[in-house]
């Protein structure tokens, strides 16, 4: 095994290990070194995944088994690294956030009684999601995509004392369960087809097969391709939590804040965009499957991002916030701008990890208050939180020169390409990712603006309020009681801190890096393949780029740039000057506001269609097929059955020697008589 071979098994492995000394032997060990095990684990992935980064950026790719699992005739199943600049770069973002999650958790969950078992849970989600970067087969993929399924389910009921979040990560397992079923389907497509799961050889063989077409029902051909990207982003819409199989994300809050940046900024939640990326090859043969990507991640941008305005409890608005940005990257891969897409997929890491934990911090200085309502005036109080909150903020609007500027502008470009050049669908993608930019920036500083501005309004609630922590008790976050002054907000300690201001910086600087390389440059040669005579965006985008500062100066000329100074600036007068306007609309516009309050009845209506569809079902089974078929017709029946063929032999039964001759004589001649006539 070569050096750098060690290095890439050394990136999963170094979680993993931590993980299981934290999960099965840190009541032996302590909180302490619980914590430092899983730390320097995942610091070891980061340290590993920064030298691969370079030694990928020197032109050395990875394309290799590490373990052969089974052989079934000519199929083999295996484990295996493809190690890329896609691969590399994401993992450089997945255990960088990581590793500021671990170090801020320190501090968030320090009174926490399940201290270990959380380190434990983190840090094999880590392994999880690496595991699902790195595959350079089918099998492996699934194995990552699964294993990230069940490690969130793990951790959104962390607390599972309460009701609430056992209901979240049910409802987050099956609502991916559904997701998964069209992903296996599609899987199984490719083997059926291709006879292998390996990426290289499905794209190698790919082209011989654009035009095969498949039966799903008699005499109505459709085309494999189509059929194959379909289901597997079907899979992608249960991970990346795309319209209608969003709602699971803003109920999984009721998880520990830390993991809500976990799971909602560099990892799970991004995984689906990651594989339509990687497959690339296949969806570029299928314009039907790419203008249903891009419709429904406009649906997902705009109607989520509505949904953010009207949300009190602090992490729920970023929760939606993140909807809306996976909607954005759904809609750069729907107009074949794959690249694009994962830099607004590594750009969203680092601005919402922040703001996720910006938000953490936010809830313990205030004892555990999440409801925004209750802030107000915390910047004095909370500087770091402030400042990197107010970075993030920026960031995620799409500010000149922040990273998710760049991101996020080229994503409303190449839509306009695409629906320039005719794709189905980029009209109104187009205008769903325009109108966002508007309602981003409004709801973000809304929260921005009652978290850390206006009047004071904490010191007539306190944490008896408190919905994030099962814990808030009368301890602070050194585990000390509180006094007569134990309302009175504070910043957070250095372990939290040190985070925010690690992920602040990535927020601001990344974008105006990588965006040459990565999107203009050579960075993804060899690794994305796009049709540039049926999709022109990144090629037209490439021809008017003249570099990052001149794409942020020419910005304040757009229509993105002043949408997005409207939003702030309508935020700013309705919550600083006239509180008084957002109440009366909410008075107004009773009926709308009903529907959004509803999150437009998509849980109503799965709780009566398809929960209680399946508990109507259910009864149904259970009284025909359980109390009349099987207990009725096959137990009893058969016991009764039996019970009358007794009655009527036992007629027979007379004890009596003479007539049980008769009857042998009598059989015995009946037997001659058949045995004469044959």
């Amino acid at each position: 095994m070569t050096h750098m071979q060690t290095l890439y098994l050394m990136v999963p492995l170094a979680p993993l290990a931590g993980a299981v000394i934290a999960g099965l032997f840190g009541w032996m060990i302590g909180r302490t070194l619980s914590h430092l095990v899983t730390i320097a684990g995942v610091a070891v992935a980061f340290v590993c995944s920064w030298l691969i980064f370079q030694d990928v950026q020197a032109g050395h790719v990875y394309n290799g088994t590490v373990y052969t699992w089974m052989t079934s005739g000519n199929v083999r199943f295996e484990v295996g690294f493809l190690i890329d600049s896609l691969t590399a770069m994401m993992m450089m973002v997945v255990t960088f956030v990581s590793l500021m999650v671990h170090v801020y958790t320190i501090g968030y969950m320090h009174d926490d009684p399940g201290y270990q078992r959380f380190f434990s849970y983190i840090s094999l989600f880590t392994f999880s999601m690496l595991m699902l970067v790195m595959s350079n087969n089918f099998l492996q993929l699934f194995f990552g995509w699964e294993a990230v399924g069940l490690v969130s389910y793990l951790l959104i009921g962390f607390w599972f004392t309460r009701p609430t979040a056992i209901y979240a990560n049910l409802k987050a397992f099956l609502v991916n369960r559904v997701g998964d079923f069209g992903f296996v389907l599609g899987i199984a497509l490719v083997l059926a087809h291709f006879g292998t799961l390996d990426y290289a050889a499905v794209f190698a063989q790919a082209p011989a097969h654009a035009g095969d077409t498949i039966n799903l029902w008699k005499g109505s051909p459709v085309s494999l391709m189509t059929a194959i990207t379909l289901l597997l982003f079907i899979g992608a819409m249960g991970k990346s939590a795309q319209f209608p199989l969003h709602v699971w994300l803003p109920d999984s809050m009721e998880g520990p804040t830390p993991i809500s940046a976990l799971i909602h900024a560099a990892t799970m939640v991004t995984a689906g965009i990651f594989m339509v990326t990687r497959m690339s090859p296949l969806f570029e043969m299928s314009q039907t499957t790419l203008s249903f990507v891009m419709v429904i991640g406009g649906i997902t941008a705009l109607f989520m991002g509505f949904l953010g305005i009207i949300q009190n409890d602090i992490k729920r608005v970023v929760a939606y916030s993140t909807l809306s940005q996976l909607g954005y990257m759904t809609v750069a891969l729907g107009a074949s701008a794959y690249s694009v897409a994962v830099f607004h997929l590594m750009t969203h890491a680092f601005f919402k990890a922040l703001l996720f934990l910006s938000a953490g911090s936010v809830i313990i200085g205030m004892h555990h208050d999440q409801d925004i309502r209750h802030m107000g005036g915390l910047r004095k109080y909370m500087p770091v939180t402030w400042i990197t909150s107010l970075v993030g903020s920026l960031a995620l609007i799409g500010t000149p020169f922040f990273s998710g500027f760049y991101s996020k502008d080229n994503i409303i470009d190449a839509v306009k390409v695409a629906m320039e050049h005719g794709e189905p669908g980029a009209g109104f993608a187009y205008f769903a990712v325009l109108a966002c930019v508007f309602v981003t920036a409004f709801y973000s500083f809304r929260m921005y603006f009652l978290v850390f501005h206006g009047k004071e309004r904490f010191h007539r609630h306190h944490a008896e309020n408190s919905h994030d922590e099962p814990h808030a008790q009368t301890h602070d976050d050194h585990g000390h009681g509180h006094d007569a002054h134990a309302h009175t907000p504070h910043e957070s300690p250095l372990v939290v801190t040190v985070p925010l201001i690690l992920l602040a910086i990535p927020s601001v600087i990344i974008g105006f890096l990588a965006i040459q390389p990565m999107l203009f440059g050579h960075y993804f040669d060899g690794v994305i393949t796009i049709n540039s005579t049926l999709h022109p965006a990144m090629q037209t985008l490439a021809e008017e780029f003249h570099g990052a500062t001149a794409m942020a100066l020419d910005s304040v000329t757009t229509l993105p740039f002043w949408l997005a100074v409207s939003g702030v600036a309508l935020s700013w007068f309705f919550y600083m000057k006239r509180p008084d306007i957002p109440a009366a609309i909410k008075n107004r516009s009773g009926l709308l506001y009903r529907i959004m309050e509803n999150k437009y009845g998509f849980d109503q209506f799965n709780d009566w269609f398809f929960s209680g569809g399946g508990r109507a079902l259910g009864r149904l089974l259970w009284q025909v097929g359980d109390v009349r078929l099987i207990d009725g017709l096959a137990v009893n029946g058969s016991a009764s059955l039996v019970g009358r063929l007794s009655m009527v032999i036992r007629r027979w039964q007379s004890g009596y020697i003479y007539h049980y001759a008769f009857a042998m004589i009598i059989g015995v001649f009946a037997l001659l008589m058949w045995f004469v006539r044959t």
